[in-house]
């Protein structure tokens, strides 16, 4: 090169270097590129090494292979014979894997280009390279899950059935090792990848596009920035009658694209990607309208499901204003509760125009009504309002409201289909409910119903309900036997409520415990919608037009569940703050014109104007909830197939109260007033606000035409075969059953009737054990203000706390903090059984004093429950009677040495001048930290004076001693069980004591402190039945499982690192529950004590060996303790039982059964010193069983000293009761230890066999 770098210009350089190396003629180099063209071959390269080899000598070959024609069709020609010879070099070159795509791109005519060919062969590259790559996974996977289960086949999808089918059966290809490799077959070249990043829909092959036309991009850029071109665009028809608009076709593409924004766009839906499918759901009709798999690791548009259909339905359409009627119609058909479109084309007959009924099809209404064949329609129907009233119960639901109520009642006019609903807790409220009607309708519509027509339900053959029917000339009739279809009238409103009310939950997502919302919505809104068989008049048009009456408030309609913004007034927010709540539309006030909004974060509900409803968007629109598990919830409202845990709502008892619940009328200046002028609980008239009013969750009584507002309050049930489903109607009414419940049992796999029975009680028993689980106790002081009873029982309060002066009502001293003060409300019985009286009582909040400013000294005793077990089993041995005393309002009996000031009572009307009044207390109220020692101290000298002492055992025995027979009388705050075996001291007693207090006979003990007290010849039997079940019900776990034994044997529970947390205080609550259930169940007491030693820090172990505990109560929640005559005094009852951790480690095994010796010598020195106070003495040694050789040998002996002397007080104290023949220390094997059982976790074999040797019943068993 050095000579060519002395010239002077580079055109110097060119023309010595041209005359070099160019001959003038580029005919060789033409050749050695032609000559290299032909003789390439992929030879095992890859497909992209081999085309840029070529692609570079083409691209040479053009350069210096000039075109000498002029001709633009010659031109055009010679071009295409080019590149059809470069096409044969290309294939021919391809290795022998290529052949059948060769071969198939040969026989096309014309052949492609070079470029479409080179896209064609790659595409199958990358084909066969996936599908080797697929069957390599599949291969390891089917050897994987060849020893293991199939059950991760069943958790791909959960979503509709199609998807699910899908998924399931690609699952077990999956899972089939032999058939697993024909898995990559699913995905083909013509499949549609759902690419939320194409801004367009692009296909790579041109044949599928109709109506080819030039598009006006002229390039579509990859994701590494390559430009592809695009060839074109049109319609391509996915099926026969399905179209995609605007389709690019770009050739260099693999697979064929469907962009999300288009779709979306176009069809006005959203796209919701899950791991393993999407779906595509209509923004207005919120229905799945199509759906997508997932293949490896990208979803595909599924054209093969159910789903599909509605999405071709949508992609058909492309008239707008037809659309928009449709949006319409679907707006209101979701507003009005789900009616039927029947009904809507009725209402809104323009927006059908050009419409067809039969085309809306509504998945929600589908899971929501599907019922079976109707009945013929009775053609007979009242000429008058309120001549005939239907009336039907439905409960009890699986999950309590809002409110905590389980059953509903419905009245139903003949005449107009109108409607009113009422919830309950319990079914005994139908009596008051029905008064309450028959009062409203006389009231509001000047007249009386002639005739009420029910099944033969207990609820309405009550006497007390029948008393009033016969009191008012009402005719009352009923349902032959197994004949629900003479009452057809209310069941079938019960079935349309329970439409709307699934309905509306369905489509909103929201928890079960919003079905007392939903029900009164769907009542209000049912009465607002024609109905065919009033010729489609709507009831509340029908009742004005035959009634006088005023003209009922309508309100415009919203959908249910819906997000409503709550307008916040100035003295509801400060200036920084929102001024709207986020809130959930939950329906239609009842007395005043207002939406009802309800705050879940804080319980609170809004009655207002002021709000702002996005109806396209729901509260509790969730994830889990779409995938479908809430339909199963929801399917299974009106069926008991079990109980679960749910949700749990709780409304505190501090809230205001709401105005529908009523208040208590006596104002401020009247609480100090005489007896005679002492109001009365009523109803207060709703008024209209121009403020948004916030109420808690409310029970109203029938004060409207349409229904009352009540809120209600834990599940996955196995929803039943949806062509089962049906009403449930109670075919076996009239019928006696003996079971706890039964209506909890139909569908149940482990019923409650299987574990616990009343067959073998006395007829007295049993009534007052099903007393027992009738009455409902209500929560707060709204839910008592709408039961007359309650009412009745809160002014007898009112009256006895006037009588006994406890306060005096002043303006409050400055510097003063009064205590506050609730109501808490609980149910006396008879002996027989029997309601004696409902109790309320004003409780004081004593946990707000303070120590040395209003009280002192606190400390009052109350009985010991071994002490009472020890009367008991005394007195059945003797055959002492048991008869019980309740003294009322015993507290009010102390006298307060301290100053103390409390709150007006909750329900007193109260004046705004007088907001700074409160209550000085003059005498001791219930809940004061003083008053139980202020009301012992008192009622102690009483029997003091009247001649009894208290035992130094357990001061709250008091005991008298005269010629020879003794009376005792234990006390438990104002709870007393007096006997012995003078029947005329216990007399003289009981004169005594209803002269110093005001005192209620109960007659013979049948229930105290919780314990249900059955008494025959064989003894006295001790159960907390109604606890376990009430336990278990709350717990949602009714229908668990049940398990023999309570702790699996091995079992080590231990705080782990890394354990999952639960709810502490849930754990705690289980745990506390369960230990006052053991006061009956020594079987309970091991367990407890082990779970019991993780209360600071429970994880999920500890959570599931409590829930195993609520599984055993489940197997036996009637068992007890039976109390027999023992007459050799050798093997009495058990009375007392204790299983707990030792303080100290010990050392040795020896040395731990040393100290629990040592415990139970003084167990048994305790019960011997009350045995003596009760005239039972026994020269006979207290045996104390042991099965530890050395630990007997070490108290009997001072041997083995060196392992001993740091437990030398305890071996003394032994030595020392030993020799004094108070207790003897037997020897026995273990396997006949009973104490085995409070210590350790034994089989189920051997535990039934130590319950059976330590006195453990059920009387309630079935069999």
């Amino acid at each position: 090169m050095k000579q060519y770098i002395r010239l002077p210009t580079a055109r110097d350089i060119w023309k010595a270097l041209s005359k070099a190396f160019y001959d003038g003629s580029d005919e060789l180099q033409v050749f050695v590129l032609n000559q290299r063209a032909f003789s390439a071959k992929q030879s095992g390269r890859t497909l992209s090494a081999y085309y840029g080899e070529l692609t570079e000598i083409f691209g040479e070959l053009d350069h210096r292979d000039k075109v000498i024609m002029e001709s633009e069709n010659d031109v055009e020609s010679y071009r295409k014979s080019v590149q059809r010879q470069r096409v044969h070099i290309f294939l021919a070159g391809l290795d022998g894997e290529f052949e059948q795509v060769r071969a198939e791109i040969l026989r096309k005519d014309p052949i492609p280009e070079l470029e479409a060919c080179h896209a064609l062969i790659r595409r199958e590259s990358v084909r066969r390279t996936k599908m080797v790559e697929e069957s390599e996974r599949t291969e390891a996977s089917a050897m994987r899950n060849f020893k293991r289960t199939s059950s991760t086949a069943v958790v791909e999808t959960k979503t509709e059935d199609d998807v699910t089918g899908q998924h399931s059966a690609l699952a077990a290809a999956a899972g089939n090792g032999g058939k697993a490799l024909n898995m990559s077959t699913l995905v083909t070249n013509s499949a549609w990848i759902i690419d939320s990043g194409a801004t367009d829909h692009m296909t790579f092959d041109s044949r599928q596009v109709s109506t080819l036309k030039q598009s006006s991009q002229k390039f579509v850029t990859t994701a590494n920035g390559t430009p592809a071109p695009i060839i074109g665009e049109g319609h391509l028809p996915l099926t026969d009658n399905m179209n995609l608009d605007s389709v690019l076709v770009v050739p260099s593409l693999d697979y064929n694209l469907l962009s999300v924004s288009q779709i979306t766009t176009a069809l006005f839906c959203v796209v919701i990607f899950w791991p393993n499918f999407c779906v595509f759901k209509d923004i207005c009709t919120r229905q799945t309208i199509g759906c997508g798999v997932r293949r490896g690791k990208l979803y595909y548009l599924d054209l093969v499901s159910k789903s599909s259909d509605k999405l071709r339905q949508a992609l058909m359409v492309n008239d707008s204003e037809g659309e928009m009627r449709k949006s319409k119609i679907w707006l209101w058909h979701r507003r009005l509760g789900h009616a039927s479109f029947g009904y809507l084309k009725k209402l809104f007959p323009s927006l059908f125009t050009k419409c067809d009924v039969a085309s809306f099809q509504c998945e929600v209404c589908e899971l929501a009504k599907s019922h079976r064949v109707s009945f013929p329609l009775a053609l007979n129907k009242s000429p008058d309002p309120f001549m005939i009233i239907h009336s039907d119960v439905w409960g009890p639901s699986k999950v309590n409201s809002l409110g905590g109520s389980r059953w509903f009642v419905t009245f139903i006019d003949d005449c107009t289909r109108m409607t009113w609903v009422q919830l309950m807790k319990s079914k005994s409220e139908v009596n008051v409910l029905f008064q309450q009607f028959c009062k409203m309708i006389h009231t509001q519509y000047n007249a009386r119903i002639q005739v009420l027509r029910s099944d033969n339900g207990g609820e309405y053959l009550s006497a007390e309900l029948q008393q009033y029917l016969k009191a008012h000339g009402i005719i009352h009739q009923t349902t032959c036997s197994n004949t629900p279809q003479q009452n057809g009238v209310a069941e079938r409103k019960n079935r349309h409520l329970l439409e709307v009310v699934r309905a509306s939950l369905i489509e909103a997502h929201l928890p079960l415990s919003y079905w007392g919302e939903a029900l009164i919505s769907a009542a209000y809104l049912i009465n607002r919608v024609p109905s065919r068989t009033i010729d489609y008049q709507t009831p509340s048009q029908a009742l004005v037009e035959a009634i006088v009456a005023t003209v009922l408030q309508n309100l415009p309609p919203h959908v249910f569940g819906c997000v409503a913004f709550v307008h916040l007034h100035k003295h509801q927010r400060n200036k920084l703050s929102p001024r709207a709540l986020r809130c959930v539309f939950v329906g239609y006030a009842a007395h005043q014109k207002g939406y009802r909004c309800y705050h879940p974060p804080t319980r609170k509900m809004f009655i207002t104007l002021d709000v702002v409803f996005h109806e396209d968007l729901m509260y509790f629109s969730t994830e889990s909830e779409l995938q479908g598990e809430h339909q199963k919830e929801i399917q299974t409202l009106d069926y008991d197939d079990e109980l679960a845990e749910n949700v749990d709502v709780h409304i505190s008892e501090d809230t205001q109260i709401s105005k529908d619940a009523g208040n208590l009328d006596i104002s401020v200046d009247e609480l100090s007033k005489p007896i005679n002028q002492v109001g009365k609980f009523v109803e207060e008239s709703s008024q209209e606000h121009a403020e948004t009013e916030v109420v808690t969750p409310s029970q109203s009584e029938f004060d409207t035409p349409h229904a009352t507002d009540t809120p209600h309050q834990s599940l996955a049930e196995d929803a039943p075969e949806p062509h089962r489903k049906q009403l449930p109607q109670r075919l076996t009414r009239g019928i006696p059953k003996p079971t706890y419940e039964p209506e909890l049992c139909s569908k149940v796999k482990y019923p409650m009737s299987h574990f616990v029975s009343n067959h073998r009680l006395s007829e007295s028993n049993r009534s007052f054990v099903n007393q027992l689980s009738i009455v409902s106790i209500p929560n707060n002081v709204h839910e008592a203000l709408a039961d007359p009873r309650w009412k009745e029982a809160m002014n007898e309060e009112m009256k006895s706390l006037q009588e006994n002066k406890t306060w005096e009502v002043i303006d409050r001293p400055p510097g003063k903090k009064p205590v506050g003060c609730r109501w808490i409300y609980t149910v006396k019985y008879k002996a027989d059984g029997t309601i004696e009286r409902f109790k309320a009582r004003l409780v004081a909040k004593g946990y707000t004093q303070t120590y040395g400013i209003d009280y002192i000294e606190t400390f009052a005793p109350v009985a010991k429950i071994n002490t009472v077990r020890v009367l008991l089993s005394l007195a059945a041995n003797l055959n002492w009677p048991l008869q019980q005393f309740d003294v009322k309002n015993a507290f009010l009996h102390g006298e307060l040495s301290e100053e103390v000031y409390m709150e007006l009572p909750p329900g007193c009307m109260m004046p705004k001048t007088d907001s700074q009044k409160v209550c000085k207390l003059q005498k001791a109220l219930y809940g004061l930290k003083q008053s139980p020692r202020a009301w012992f101290g008192r009622f102690t000298k009483s029997m003091r004076a009247f001649g009894y002492h208290q035992s130094n055992s357990d001061h709250t025995l008091f005991l008298k001693k005269k010629q020879g027979k003794i009376t005792a009388l234990i006390v438990y705050v104002d709870d007393m069980v007096v006997t012995g075996n003078d029947p005329e001291e216990r007399e003289d007693l009981q004169g005594h004591l209803s002269r110093e207090f005001k005192m209620k006979d109960l007659g013979p003990l049948k229930y105290f402190l919780g314990i249900e007290v059955s008494r025959s010849k064989k003894g006295i039997f001790l159960s907390q039945r109604k606890y376990a079940l009430d336990l278990l019900r709350e717990t949602g776990m009714l229908a668990c499982q049940p398990v023999d034994t309570l702790v699996e044997e091995g079992l080590k529970l231990r705080i782990e690192s890394n354990q999952v947390p639960v709810d502490k205080g849930r754990y705690q609550r289980l745990v506390g529950r369960l230990m006052y259930l053991a006061h009956t169940r020594p079987d309970l007491a091991y367990a407890l004590s082990i779970v019991s030693q993780y209360m600071h820090n429970p994880g999920e172990q500890h959570m599931n060996a409590v829930l195993r505990i609520l599984r055993y109560l489940k197997s036996a929640p009637g068992q007890g303790i039976l109390f027999t005559k023992n007459e050799d005094h050798q093997r009495g009852n058990l009375v007392t039982w204790r299983s707990k951790k030792q303080n100290v480690v010990a050392r040795s095994s020896a040395e731990a059964e040393f100290r629990g010796i040592a415990l139970g010598v003084c167990e048994a020195l305790w019960l011997r010193l009350l045995l003596q106070d009760l005239g039972c003495v026994s020269k006979q040694p207290i045996k104390l069983y042991c099965d530890n050789k050395a630990a007997c040998d070490i108290a009997h002996n001072p041997v083995q000293h060196d392992r001993t002397k740091h437990v030398e007080i305890d071996r003394f104290f032994i030595k020392e009761k030993l020799d004094e023949k108070i207790v003897e220390l037997p020897h026995i094997r273990s396997e006949d230890q009973l104490a085995d059982i409070l210590t350790k976790a034994v089989s189920s074999r051997v535990f039934s066999k130590f319950l059976n040797k330590l006195g453990m019943w059920d009387i309630y068993a079935p069999t």
